[in-house]
């Protein structure tokens, strides 16, 4: 059985009138409530207030659909209501019949309205806004058909400078334009005065003499007395700093300086190439660094086979091939977690010892006389020639970008002539003595001393340990005399492994670790005594390889710790090409250190 529809024909002629009334006037309500919403008693919905996207675009800036919808624009920035300038009551809504049925649309809001030229120039501050749904009333007896209406979504409408020749449709009113919130005027900083005078002392009012001060991109020394007279840039920033003493950065002021420096000890462990970039290597170190004295790390920036630890800018490296698999895209990220420890950065630089660039600049490489090729050593690595300078402006170009990547200190490692491998098949750009060999090693460390001192940083290099001993160059540019000048600090490694005929009075260094360590430290002070270079060893924390085979652990590791000290060391520095530490060897982080 089926039912047909009821009611007369007078009834269905005015259902039909009824929604033909209802689609006329769907239209223009949707218009004031995107242009005037005020004039239809939604201007004082607050909680609806446009949010404003503080902004300068331009129209090739902001795609055609990202003025549709708010999901193809970034966040909100700021957020401020919309003024009403038109009271609500001012147009009353369009009544059809009683009693009213509420039918809720999506508000669908033109872009750009049609009167304007989208070709023509704008200045557009895009705004976001909800426009709520939309009253109607429909006659008694009609309920519209159910639909899946997604709820209110923000749309973009953008306020723009209309050209002149452009006209909004008759009898709709712009709303008035938001102004953004108002900022607060930036506090002008203060410049130096023409001359900075000021004096610069330790933590017990002492002059410190020869202290460096860095501005601008130059490094100025205080006089005896402490006192210095400098003309910085107007805004620089001032260091102040002395190898032994934790750098003190100044920001500019009119008053007279008194700086005051306070002793620092470097106490640090050493993380490869690799081992940097592995999370647990990395996480036990930092875990030492947390709970032990350790207070710093050195970190491979070039290892020893050339490769460069982060995405380096330095054009050479680049096409050399220098960025190799354990580049660290996340360095900055680690770098900063460092910093925000309070961790001392000390970045290593294997200088001469450089497989890539050997490979691609053969040139300036070591020559093996036999082959024509580059020199390698026993472990099939090339060698760069100490004597070129390209080489020497490649390791100071890597240095500088170190500093700039936020590292305290660069610390020059290979920094000598080969001493391994077939050594009298090497073939170098100049003939080679100690006459020719000291002045090479020493130039560059000079060099390099000059410009990234001016940079704010230190500058160290890895010596042999033997050099504390010998009165020559022992056959490899190194001499105490000639390089310590060159150095904020002079690392000697001092490893008893490495004393393969022992030292005067000690013959098996490997069951004399202290006396090693303190005679090789005490000794090289002592010839660096006319300088202010300090010495800060490297110490042995892995299995002997010379003499029994024995385990360094604590006591061997405490001993070499005492002998440092005892010697006058300015700190040490742990190796373990493992990266694995004798923790129990390292005593607890004092609250002091801590705070």
């Amino acid at each position: 059985m089926s039912e047909g529809p009821s009611g007369s024909a007078t009834r269905t002629t005015v259902v039909d009138s009824g929604f033909a009334v209802l689609l006329l006037a769907a239209p223009i309500l949707f218009g004031y409530a995107v242009l005037a919403p005020e004039r239809i008693g939604l201007g004082e919905v607050a909680e609806h207030g446009p949010r404003v996207v503080v902004a300068a675009l331009t129209p090739a800036a902001l795609p055609e659909a990202s003025l549709a919808t708010a999901s193809a624009l970034p966040d909100v920035v700021s957020v401020a209501p919309a003024p009403a300038s038109v009271p609500p009551a001012a147009v009353p809504p369009l009544i059809v019949s009683a009693p009213p049925v509420v039918v809720s649309a999506p508000a669908m809001v033109a872009s750009i309205p049609p009167a304007v030229d989208r070709g023509a120039p704008m200045t557009v501050v895009p705004t976001v806004a909800r426009v709520p749904p939309v009253a109607l009333t429909v006659p008694p007896g009609l309920t519209p058909a159910p639909a899946a209406v997604p709820p209110a979504m923000p749309v973009v409408i953008p306020p723009m400078e209309m050209p002149p020749s452009a006209s909004l449709p008759p009898g709709l009113v712009p709303p008035p334009p938001v102004a953004p919130a108002p900022t607060a005027p930036e506090v002008p900083r203060v410049a130096w005065p023409a001359t900075v005078r000021g004096r610069v002392v330790d933590d017990e009012g002492k002059p410190l003499a020869g202290a460096s001060i860095v501005a601008g991109g130059r490094e100025h020394r205080a006089a005896e007395d402490g006192t210095f007279a400098i003309t910085p840039p107007a805004h620089a920033s001032l260091i102040a700093k002395l190898p032994g003493y934790a750098r003190v950065v100044v920001e500019p002021t009119r008053e007279p300086l008194e700086i005051v420096l306070k002793p620092q000890v470097i106490k640090a462990a050493y993380l490869t190439y690799y081992g940097f970039g592995d999370r647990g290597i990395r996480g036990r170190v930092l875990d030492l660094l947390s709970r032990t004295e350790l207070n710093a790390v050195v970190i491979d920036v070039k290892g020893d086979r050339g490769w460069i630890i982060y995405p380096t800018k330095v054009d050479l490296a680049l096409r050399a091939g220098a960025q190799g698999p354990g580049t660290l895209r996340q360095f900055d990220a680690l770098m900063s977690d460092l910093k925000a420890r309070g961790v001392y950065t000390i970045a290593r630089i294997v200088t001469f010892k450089d497989n890539v660039l050997a490979r691609h600049r053969p040139d300036w490489a070591v020559i093996d006389v036999k082959t024509g090729k580059p020199w390698i050593d026993r472990e099939n690595l090339a060698w760069l020639d100490p004597f070129r300078e390209e080489v020497w402006d490649y390791n100071i170009a890597l240095a500088h970008e170190a500093l700039e990547r936020g590292f305290d200190e660069v610390q020059f490692d290979y920094v000598r002539f080969p001493t391994d491998g077939r050594i009298s098949n090497a073939r170098y750009s100049k003939p080679v003595s100690r006459t020719t060999r000291l002045p090479a090693i020493a130039g560059f460390l000079e060099r390099a001393r000059r410009e990234l001192g001016a940079q704010g940083g230190y500058v160290a290099a890895d010596v042999f340990g033997y050099i504390a001993f010998n009165e020559n160059d022992t056959d490899i540019g190194q001499r105490v005399e000639e390089l310590a000048p060159h150095l904020d600090y002079i690392c000697p490694m001092v490893y008893p492994s490495g004393y393969h005929v022992g030292i005067p009075g000690f013959r098996n260094p490997v069951q004399h670790s202290y006396e090693v360590v303190r005679e090789s430290v005490r000794l090289i002070k002592k010839r660096a005594a006319h300088t202010q270079v300090q010495v800060r060893p490297w110490l042995q924390d892995f299995r002997d390889y010379a003499f029994d085979r024995r385990s360094f652990g604590v006591t061997e590791v405490r001993d070499q710790i005492r002998g440092a000290d005892e010697g006058g060391g300015a700190g040490w520095m742990l190796w373990n090409p493992r990266n694995s530490y004798t923790s129990a060897a390292l005593r607890a982080k004092s609250p002091l250190a801590e705070r």
